[in-house]
C-alpha cells in the first residue's frame, strides 16, 4: 500500500517518504525504465504517487550524486545522456573572417546552437561579453591582455590550433610536428628529396619537422618554405614534393598547380597536415575536427580547479592520389609574376 502524501509536514514521514522515493528513482535508472530526458515533474509525481516538492528535492540529490543532469529551462537528463547542444552553456567562438570554414569552428556551431560568433573583441564591451559562460578562440592574434581578463573574471577560455601565449588558459591543437614527421617519411621512401614546406605567415613547425625528418634519411635533401601563394616561385628550383600547413593552403596550392598545368602526383606530390573534413584535398595527416570540438567541450564541460592543459590531438591518414614516387627531374616554367596565386 503506497505512503500518501499527508503528513508529509513531519520531519520523519518526510525523511521516509523523501528516501524511498530517492531509492526507487535510483532502481528505475539501474533498469533502464528511466533513461534519457525524464518526464516532467507533475508526470513523475503521479507515477511514483508523491509531491512535487518531495520529487523535487530527491531529483537534487541524485542529480548532486552525479546520476542525473539537471538544468533549469532544460529538463533533467541521466547522466551522459543529455545532447551537447543541450547540455552547454553559450560560447563566443572568437575566429578571423577567413576561418568561417574552419572544420572545428563549424563542429563547435554545431554542438553549441546558442553559440555567437565574433572576428572582433578589442571593442568588446563587458555587457556583450557577460552573456557567454566561455570563449573559445581559433583566431590567430586575438590580444593577450583580452585573454588574461576574461580569466581573471572567471570565464573558460580554450585556444584552438595553436599554443597559448596566455598560459592561464587550455589549448586544443593538431600534432603537426607528429604528422609532418609521419608525411615526411612516406615520401622520403619513394624518392622525394627536395621539398617545400607550404605555412601561414609566423609558422615553421612544417618546415622543421621536414628538415629534422630529411636529415635522418639523406643529409643531401633540401627544404624551402614559402606562404601559398608563393609556391610557384620554387618550382623553378626542382621541388617534387610539397607539404602544407593546413587544408585551405593546399586548396590554394593545388589551384595553382593546376593553373601551371603542373602535373599531380606525376611532377609534384602534394600533401597536407592539420584538420580533416570536406574541404581536404590532397594526401595527408589530419586531425579529426569532430574529434577535436568534443575535447573542446570536455575542457569547457570540466570546471574543476586544476592545471591549464595543452592537448596535442593525433591524426589519421587519409590518401587521395596526390602523393606519388618522386619522377626524373621535370623542368617546369610558370609565368614570371604570381600573384594571390593568380598567373600574371
Amino acid at each position: 500500500m503506497g505512503v500518501s502524501d499527508a503528513g508529509d509536514s513531519t520531519g520523519i514521514r518526510l525523511s521516509y517518504k523523501f528516501q524511498r522515493l530517492r531509492e526507487e528513482l535510483r532502481a528505475a535508472v539501474a533498469s533502464g525504465e528511466l533513461a534519457g530526458k525524464l518526464p516532467g515533474e507533475r508526470e513523475l509525481a503521479r507515477r511514483f504517487n508523491v509531491n512535487a516538492k518531495t520529487l523535487s528535492k530527491a531529483l537534487t540529490d541524485l542529480a548532486a550524486e552525479g546520476l542525473l543532469e539537471r538544468s533549469i529551462g532544460r529538463g533533467t537528463y541521466v547522466k551522459g545522456t543529455s545532447p551537447a547542444s543541450e547540455e552547454m552553456d553559450k560560447w563566443l567562438l572568437v575566429c578571423d573572417p577567413d576561418q568561417m570554414q574552419h572544420p572545428v569552428l563549424q563542429a563547435l556551431l554545431r554542438m553549441n546552437a546558442g553559440a555567437q560568433i565574433t572576428h572582433d573583441v578589442r571593442q568588446a564591451r563587458p555587457s556583450f561579453i557577460n552573456q557567454f559562460t566561455a570563449v573559445v578562440d581559433l583566431a590567430r592574434n586575438t590580444p593577450e591582455a583580452f585573454l588574461r581578463d576574461l580569466r581573471v573574471r572567471g570565464v573558460q577560455v580554450v585556444a584552438v590550433d595553436r599554443e597559448p601565449r596566455v598560459f592561464s588558459i587550455d589549448a586544443v591543437l593538431p600534432d603537426r610536428m607528429m604528422a609532418t614527421a609521419r608525411v615526411a617519411r612516406s615520401l622520403l621512401l619513394i624518392g622525394h628529396r627536395q621539398f617545400a614546406a607550404v605555412e601561414r605567415q609566423g609558422c615553421r613547425e612544417v618546415c622543421d619537422a621536414l628538415r629534422t625528418v630529411a636529415e635522418r634519411f639523406d643529409a643531401s635533401a633540401t627544404v624551402d618554405s614559402c606562404y601559398p601563394e608563393e609556391v610557384g616561385h620554387l618550382l623553378d628550383y626542382g621541388i617534387t614534393a610539397i607539404v602544407c600547413d593546413a587544408s585551405d593552403s593546399a586548396q590554394r596550392v593545388m589551384s595553382i598547380l593546376g593553373r601551371a598545368g603542373v602535373n599531380v602526383p606525376g611532377q609534384i606530390s602534394v600533401a597536407a597536415v592539420g584538420y580533416g573534413g570536406s574541404s581536404v584535398v590532397c594526401d595527408g595527416t589530419y586531425a579529426d575536427a569532430q574529434k577535436v570540438a568534443e575535447t573542446v567541450a570536455m575542457l569547457l564541460r570540466d570546471t574543476q580547479s586544476r592545471q591549464p592543459t595543452t592537448l596535442w590531438m593525433a591524426g589519421g591518414e587519409i590518401e587521395l592520389g596526390t602523393t606519388g614516387h618522386a619522377a626524373n627531374p621535370v623542368e617546369i616554367r610558370l609565368p614570371r609574376r604570381i600573384e594571390a596565386g593568380v598567373a600574371v
